[in-house]
Formats: C-alpha cells, sequence, structure tokens
C-alpha cells in the first residue's frame, strides 16, 4: 500500500534554489528530496497564474478546458477533483491549508478530510479579470520596513496540522491516503521573517537580463511592467530578492519538517513525497515582477519527487507538467484515473525523451491577448494571439534573450502543429474573451444584489 504527500507552495521559481543550480539560495531539504528521489529540470505549471494552474491540476485538465482564464471566481465551475475521485475509490484524501484559490467551493470538491482549509467567496473586483494598463497598483512590499515577526504563522499552523495527522492517523489507516498542503510563501509581499532575512543579509542581488535584452520589449512584458508599475531603486531591487530568497528557505524548512515527520512515522518506505508550486516569479528578469509570463522564469515550477516509483539521485530532462504530477498521485494508490483527463504518472514518463511536448496557455489579467506555450525537446514555442510569436533554444540560449522565430521556419512549423493538435489558439482566445464577458456580467448582477464591488460573495449565497 503506498501513500502521498505533496507540499505545494506558491510562486517559486526552480532557479532560486541548490536544488537547480543557484550559488545562494541554500535548500538543503529540497536537495535531501531529491537525493531521495527524482528530480524534474523541465517541469511546466498549465497557466502561470494562481487559479488557473490550481483549477487544471485540482481537475486535472488543461486551463482552456476547465475555462478558468484568470483569478476571478465569479464563475463557479462544478468539475470534479483529484480528490473526490480518489474518495469514491476507497483513497483516504486529505488536504490540508488551501482551498482559496479555486473553481469552487474547496468543501465541495470531495476531500475526505480538509485541515485549515479556508472558503474565502467570489470576489467581486474586476482587476483580477482584466486589469487596466498602465496599472495605479503599487508593488506588495514591506521591505521598506524590513523582515516581518511572525509572518508565517498560517503557514506553521498548516504544516503543524498535516504533522499531526501523520503522528495520529497515517499510520493506522487500513487503505492508501493521500496529503495535500498548500502554504504561501514566496509569494508577494517579497519580504520574510527576521531570521531569513538574516540568512542572505547584503546577499540580495539584480537581475543579470534587464529591460536592455530583446525579450525585455516585447509587448507582453510590457503589458506585465504596466500592471504594477515596477520602477524600482537598485537599492529596492536587492531588498526584494533578498525577502524573496529568504521565503524559499523558509518553504524548505517546512519540506523538512515534513520528512522529518514521514521518517519518525515508520512511513518513508510506503510513502511517495512530492514537492511543487503552482507558477514561478520572474524576480526582476527583463524588470518584470511575479508571474503572468510565458518566460521560463514564470511557467517553470520545481518538481521533486521520492518513494516508491522514483529512482534516487536522477534528474530527467523530459518536458513534463503538474497534470503529470497528479496522474502520478492516482498512479502511486493505484486508482483508476477518468479517461479524458490530462497528463501521464510521472513513474512511467522517460528520463530523456526530447519528442514529449510540453504545453501552457495564459489568458489572464496583464495581457492584451492569450499566450499558447509549446516545448519540444531544446525548443520553445511562444504563439500570442495579439503580440508577436516567439521561438527559444533552450539548449543555446536557457535566459530566452534571442527570438529565431524568422530564423527557423522549420521548427516553428513542426511546433506549431504539435500546439495545434492541443487546441485551436485563436478559438481559445475568443472563448476567454467571452469568459471575461460572462464575468464582467455576473459581477455587475451579484453588485446590484449586494450593493459593493470590493466585497466576497460566500459560494453558499449565490
Amino acid at each position: 500500500m503506498t501513500n502521498v504527500v505533496l507540499l505545494v507552495s506558491d510562486e517559486h521559481n526552480p532557479r532560486y534554489s541548490s536544488t537547480y543550480g543557484h550559488e545562494v539560495v541554500r535548500t538543503p531539504n529540497m536537495d535531501r528530496l531529491a537525493a531521495r528521489g527524482t528530480v524534474y529540470e523541465n517541469a511546466y505549471c498549465p497557466s502561470p497564474l494562481c487559479v488557473p494552474s490550481r483549477t487544471a491540476f485540482m481537475a486535472g485538465r488543461y486551463t482552456h478546458e476547465t475555462q478558468a482564464y484568470n483569478n476571478s471566481k465569479v464563475l463557479e465551475r462544478r468539475h470534479p477533483s483529484y480528490g473526490g475521485e480518489l474518495a469514491e475509490q476507497g483513497v483516504h484524501t486529505v488536504y490540508v491549508g488551501g482551498g482559496s484559490n479555486l473553481y469552487r467551493d474547496p468543501f465541495a470538491l470531495g476531500f475526505s478530510e480538509m485541515l485549515g482549509v479556508r472558503r474565502t467567496g467570489k470576489g467581486l473586483g474586476t482587476h483580477s479579470i482584466q486589469a487596466e494598463r498602465p496599472s495605479r497598483k503599487p508593488l506588495m512590499t514591506t521591505t521598506a520596513h524590513g523582515p516581518v515577526e511572525d509572518m508565517y504563522a498560517p503557514e506553521g499552523a498548516h504544516i503543524d496540522d498535516a504533522i499531526d495527522w501523520l503522528q495520529t492517523r497515517g499510520q493506522g489507516l487500513a487503505r492508501p491516503w493521500t496529503m495535500t498542503i498548500e502554504i504561501n510563501p514566496p509569494h508577494p509581499p517579497y519580504t520574510t521573517e527576521p531570521r531569513y532575512w538574516e540568512m542572505y543579509q547584503g546577499l540580495g542581488d539584480v537581475p543579470a537580463c534587464g529591460l536592455e535584452q530583446e525579450s525585455a520589449q516585447h509587448p507582453h512584458a510590457q503589458d506585465a511592467r504596466d500592471n504594477g508599475r515596477w520602477d524600482f531603486t537598485e537599492e529596492l531591487v536587492r531588498q526584494l530578492r533578498q525577502g524573496y530568497f529568504g521565503a524559499v528557505s523558509y518553504v524548505d524548512d517546512q519540506l523538512g519538517r515534513l520528512l522529518d515527520a514521514v521518517d519518525a512515522a515508520g512511513l518513508t518506505e510506503d510513502t511517495v513525497v512530492c514537492y511543487a508550486t503552482d507558477h514561478g516569479e520572474m524576480l526582476g528578469k527583463f524588470g518584470m515582477w511575479g508571474k503572468t509570463s510565458m518566460y521560463e522564469d514564470s511557467v517553470r515550477i520545481p518538481l521533486i519527487a521520492a518513494g516508491p516509483g522514483f529512482t534516487p539521485g536522477q534528474r530527467v530532462s523530459t518536458s513534463v507538467s503538474s497534470l503529470d504530477l497528479q496522474a502520478a498521485m492516482f498512479h502511486a494508490v493505484g486508482a483508476r484515473r477518468p479517461e479524458a483527463w490530462r497528463g501521464v504518472p510521472l513513474q512511467l514518463i522517460p528520463a530523456d525523451d526530447p519528442s514529449r511536448p510540453a504545453f501552457a496557455t495564459y489568458h489572464g489579467h496583464n495581457v492584451r491577448g492569450g499566450s499558447f506555450m509549446l516545448r519540444l525537446g531544446e525548443w520553445k514555442l511562444l504563439y500570442h494571439t495579439a503580440a508577436p510569436h516567439q521561438l527559444f533554444n533552450l539548449r543555446d540560449d536557457p535566459e530566452e534573450l534571442v527570438n529565431l522565430w524568422a530564423d527557423r521556419p522549420d521548427i516553428v512549423g513542426k511546433l506549431e502543429r504539435e500546439l495545434r493538435a492541443v487546441c485551436d489558439p485563436e478559438a481559445v482566445d475568443r472563448d476567454a474573451a467571452a469568459v471575461r464577458r460572462r464575468q464582467y456580467q455576473e459581477v455587475q448582477v451579484l453588485v446590484d444584489q449586494y450593493g459593493s464591488q470590493t466585497r466576497l460573495v460566500p459560494w453558499e449565497e449565490s
């Protein structure tokens, strides 16, 4: 009998970890998990934004299939969840600490057990549907006032709940179980608690690739900068990055606590332990902050899995997705996955298969039109419906500085055929626009009913 423990952080660019080669950011527990299992070097999220990415993972479908295109939750979706599907097959499913960035009331998703899950309701603001450009919204930062005491108290409580469950219930269940724990760091604000701030005192740096790069001038890069007024001094940039480094180390410590708990409970031999995140973070590269971009720093994720079915010390270069991680959970516990769901179990994916594509989309609040990513081997296509397309060779150009779209029509044609085998980009873009229109209409209906565009409407009220 095999079980699964999955820790999911928010907005962790994998490049900021010792496991993925960073020389400053220390992640000894990610390294520890990697030594026990497998590191996926080219893992991608379904969409570089919280609600679309987490919805796709929860529902097992691509973003254009869930129609959760942006961070607005005003239109509730009724997709089945992996927690509910597994529970129906006799797997005990535990969900810890999440629920605020999903397509419906988390308590309607069918998980067997919920610990510290937040029911936030439907936000009636319109900024998450389509942001105005340029934005007047300031960057979320508290670094001007230094680190923040007890900033992660809620996160620590979630990890405490998970550890308590492992110690008191995980050992005694007579059926397989899965536990998904969600925590907020290293998501902004770009600061951290004092001990983690001090770990990187004087080590905050500036991005190597700035506004001088061609890729920084792409219209979607400009859109991202317009949606937050990211115009900072060098000193502030160093502070923001220092805070992010510390937040990553906090997440790593929580992973270590979970690994210790699994070991102490005698569950190590029978439990798959995974670490992932929902999307990445640009962290000032090309002058961009946050996610919402199809560049590697935003769309790539860390993905490490150890336990039954995973080879210790292995590094996989094949492109994978978080949907493959969700499929791996079903494979680990011996459950059947709905046929229409996307992804292949990580345990069954070859370590070096350049013919396996990875796919992602973005139709969120920052940009003027939709974007589609198709990664195939060393090549990466960014197909934009309202901006120039881009093609990068990630083997020769891992920072995505040279657009080869005009130089390699042969590769463009091959990757575009692969893309269109998954979806029709123009049709998806039209659907995303139609969903936005319905969201605006629903917001107005609910504002007329409840009288405020700033409040949350509980799921059960509507």
